[in-house]
């Protein structure tokens, strides 16, 4: 690109004009608008966000702060800072796409934006908005107790001999479970269904609207141990000296706890349809930030293989398909992407929208 160009592309960025509105993109000329705005404040749910801040800091000569918050929490400041008009916030990384679309997005409070050098290696469906990751949520049971995955189909887990024996977050208390409910229905009913068949060898006969419903259901009826935490559904699987057969859904940064907190936890692979989930979280600009391009360049770096670098260990799937897992990822999911229902935020504001009927659903079926 020639100089005339490299002007009109910090001009352009520096008015505020989103990269791919520029004549050309090109990260020198957002490097340099970035470089003359002021320090940037990131906030994400994972601690991992001050690593990445960090490192993003020292490599672009800029200052940025990364700071854990609650999902809850950033979408309630973002909220109140741009109807104040006093913005704090430049980039929030929030892991409850439904409500980001259900709150943030339609009114403006905040905007995506997809880097135009990176986009053909997005996966299409995390482009609208912008799905920086994806934390798979799976299967696993206790190596010490079994030499391999105790169950081979879902549908096991409402039957008597797992009865109290499914450890799991409380649904209640953990949008991204009612999100699956509603994922599960909306992309995989049909699945579910076949499963049901292939455990039982007849047709799935319910009276609910849906195999999904009807696989909840029996779930909430076979009365899984709910906890508060991904912790306490892993402990209850696989802490030393657990001796109860337990098997659990967790978050796959848990099974790092494998070598820090001497857990057994082994990935349950090839289950009937599918071995879990994955919760996405979704990367925002926010409206009135006075570091747009500090911003949009932060946005950029984490959707490369070394931004994302501290979250991939813990298991969690870049959005650029051209990032792969580390080789020493603890839990090994790399190997059943294809096993876990990924989030598609084409019915985020169905999930958004039925959360309360799902809790609902699971308050009226749930039995201890």
């Amino acid at each position: 690109m020639n100089k005339y160009k490299y002007l009109i592309s910090i001009l352009a960025l520096t008015l505020g004009l989103g990269a791919a509105q520029a004549e050309d993109f090109n990260l020198d000329a957002l490097i340099a608008a970035a470089r003359s705005e002021p320090p940037l404040t990131v906030y994400d749910s994972t601690g991992k966000i001050t690593e990445m801040a960090d490192a993003f800091a020292a490599k672009y000569g800029l200052q940025a702060t990364g700071t854990k918050t609650k999902a809850t929490a950033q979408l309630e400041t973002i909220i109140r800072e741009v109807q104040s008009g006093n913005v704090q916030t430049d980039v929030s990384f929030i892991a409850d796409v439904p409500a980001a679309m259900g709150q943030l997005l339609p009114d403006g409070f905040a905007e995506s934006w997809v880097p135009p050098d990176l986009v053909e290696d997005i996966a299409p469906e995390a482009r609208d908005p912008l799905l920086i990751v994806s934390s798979p949520n799976i299967l696993a049971y206790n190596t010490a107790i079994f030499d391999s995955c105790p169950i081979t189909n879902i549908w096991q887990l409402t039957e008597p001999e797992w009865k109290g024996k499914v450890s799991m977050q409380d649904p209640l208390g953990k949008p991204s479970y009612t999100d699956w409910f509603n994922q599960m229905r909306s992309h995989a009913d049909d699945r579910i269904a076949a499963a049901y068949e292939a455990q039982y060898g007849k047709k799935l006969e319910t009276e609910h609207a849906s195999a999904t419903e009807a696989f909840v259901a029996a779930l909430a009826a076979n009365g899984p141990l709910l906890t508060d935490s991904d912790s306490a559904a892993a402990e209850a699987v696989a802490a030393p000296g657990q001796t109860e057969p337990f098997v659990g859904l967790v978050s796959a940064a848990k099974f790092r706890d494998n070598e820090g907190a001497a857990f057994t936890l082994g990935l349950c692979a090839d289950v009937d349809p599918i071995i879990g989930f994955s919760n996405a979280t979704v990367g925002l600009i926010v409206k009135g930030t006075d570091s747009p391009n500090a911003a949009r360049l932060f946005m950029h770096y984490a959707m490369t293989a070394e931004g994302i670098a501290p979250q991939a260990e813990d298991g969690k799937v870049s959005s650029n398909r051209s990032v792969a897992l580390p080789d020493d990822e603890p839990s090994g999911v790399a190997d059943h992407l294809g096993e876990v229902l990924a989030y598609d935020p084409s019915t985020g504001m169905s999930d958004w929208e039925t959360r309360q009927d799902w809790q609902d659903f699971w308050r009226l079926n749930y039995a201890r």
